[in-house]
């Protein structure tokens, strides 16, 4: 069977089951991985199995065992493979992004980015506090803590209402899409094989650069179609003053709050360091320990327990409370960790059939960013289709993963990977839980919904995909 029909059949049963069925997306991209298996020949497995002896992943006696394998252990041994990936990544991460929220510190970063630039640069200070605590923190749950800040300075500036949302819409969404531990620029850069710490500075720096266009849209168009101050039932005006007027002296210091961010990304830094030559000689002594805290996997739990020795000290729990905090936390990043394995299986079941080679077929040979519009336009119409950003990078990747070779595609695979996450950006509409988050938390009707936050997304999503194209095409290679 032609490799497009499995894909189209696959995409089918993933975006069918979850807007027709409202299944959940675990239980959507595990029946659509299932299908994939089942309808890709022997074959077609062959094929990937000598690929896969070429490229040095498998042995003679795995490759041809590899064809014989049940449907059942090669959908488990792709699911098993991602989990390996990113599990660790994950939980940690939401143990961090809980004890942010629960300290107090992540309303320390915001507070302290207002002081910095001003009451007249707020906008600022809710883009650079939105990304930076996107990071992290999921980004809806971002937007919870940033609205009653928004609000509140809004009542002392009415017009500048919507402008506010819509800064934290575009610092948040951003980082979301291209800075790892995310979940979805960190299942990219694990299947396209990208050090995790060449991703959060690729997609840090992008991030910064498509925040700031949408910084610049929000402006614009907040400026032409004013968005006024409402009270909502999600968030009555009177509780969210309340919860922003909060004693400044109950929150923990500054250099503690932006601590459990700042650490894994020095580790990660510092042990890339070692591997440079300009460098490395300088840091030969500590090689072997910035060797070891700056794997990803150990920086992300020595960041952890930094953020849980930031909510026992200024989080004012119990030990009951901090305890059920952690287990929030983990019954939360479970769910994403679910979500993400499953995703890799799909991916996996689709790279077996083939599909990498045969769109490869279809392209044109003499043109290697061709492969970036295409990942961006990908994903953009999955996450179109089902809704979630998250999840369409991961259908992305899958499709596209096979193409993340340097030598086969013409350039380094971070441009494929940054591409991926400016294409989930477009085009959110009605079908994304964020879209009725900040509808209803802002008091927005859908109108003004569609043409503030869907159209940001848009806006910064093209941008981010002109940038990635440009510096392709003149440094293609790090």
């Amino acid at each position: 069977m032609d490799p497009l029909i499995i894909l189209l059949v696959g995409m089918v049963v993933v975006v069918g089951g979850i807007l027709f069925f409202r299944l959940h997306a675990f239980l959507a991209l595990i029946a659509g991985a299932l299908v994939v298996a089942v309808l890709t020949p022997s074959a077609a497995l062959e094929r990937y199995a000598v690929d896969q002896l070429s490229a040095g992943k498998m042995t003679e006696s795995e490759a041809g065992a590899f064809p014989k394998k049940s449907v059942g252990s090669q959908l488990a041994g792709k699911f098993g493979e991602t989990a390996g990936k990113v599990g660790i990544l994950i939980a940690m991460a939401s143990i961090i992004g809980k004890c942010l929220l629960a300290s107090g510190a992540a309303d320390r970063i915001v507070r302290s980015a207002l002081a910095l630039v001003g009451v007249k640069r707020a906008g600022l200070a809710f883009l650079g506090s939105g990304f930076v605590l996107s990071i992290p923190v999921f980004f809806d749950t971002v937007f919870y803590l940033l609205i009653p800040l928004g609000k509140a300075m809004a009542l002392r500036n009415a017009k500048k209402y919507g402008f506010y949302i819509m800064a934290i819409v575009a610092g948040g969404t951003m980082a979301h899409s291209l800075v790892p531990p995310t979940p979805g620029p960190l299942l990219v850069a694990a299947e396209l094989d990208i050090g995790i710490g060449k991703m959060m500075l690729a997609g840090g720096l992008l991030g910064i650069v498509t925040a700031a266009v949408g910084y610049g849209y929000a402006k614009w168009s907040t400026n032409r179609w004013p968005i006024p101050l409402r009270d909502s039932p999600e968030a009555p005006l009177a509780e969210l003053e309340q919860q922003a007027e909060c004693d400044e002296k109950q929150l923990p210091p500054f250099v503690w709050s932006i601590l459990p961010i700042a650490l894994p990304v020095l580790l990660i830094a510092g042990a890339a360091l070692t591997k440079l030559e300009s460098v490395g000689s300088a840091l030969a002594p500590m090689a072997g320990v910035l060797g070891f805290v700056g794997d990803k996997n150990v920086a992300l739990i020595l960041s952890a327990l930094v953020a849980l020795t930031l909510l026992a000290r200024f989080g004012g729990n119990s030990r009951a409370g901090w305890t059920s905090a952690v287990q929030q936390a983990l019954a939360s990043g479970g769910i994403i960790i679910a979500i993400t394995s499953a995703g890799g299986a799909f991916g996996g079941m689709l790279q077996q059939s083939g599909i990498a080679e045969r769109i490869r077929d279809l392209a044109p040979t003499t043109q290697a960013l061709w492969t970036l519009p295409m990942a961006f336009g990908v994903t953009a119409l999955v996450r179109a289709a089902q809704g979630s950003a998250t999840v369409a990078m991961i259908t992305a990747v899958g499709i596209l993963g096979s193409l993340g070779d340097p030598a086969q595609l013409g350039m380094d695979p971070i441009y494929l990977a940054l591409a991926i996450g400016c294409g989930s950006k477009p085009f959110a509409w009605m079908n994304d839980s964020g879209f009725w988050t900040i509808s209803r938390m802002s008091g927005m009707t859908e109108r003004e919904t569609l043409r503030s936050f869907s159209a940001t997304l848009t806006v910064m999503g093209f941008a981010g995909l002109a940038v990635v194209m440009v510096v392709a095409s003149i440094k293609p290679l790090w």
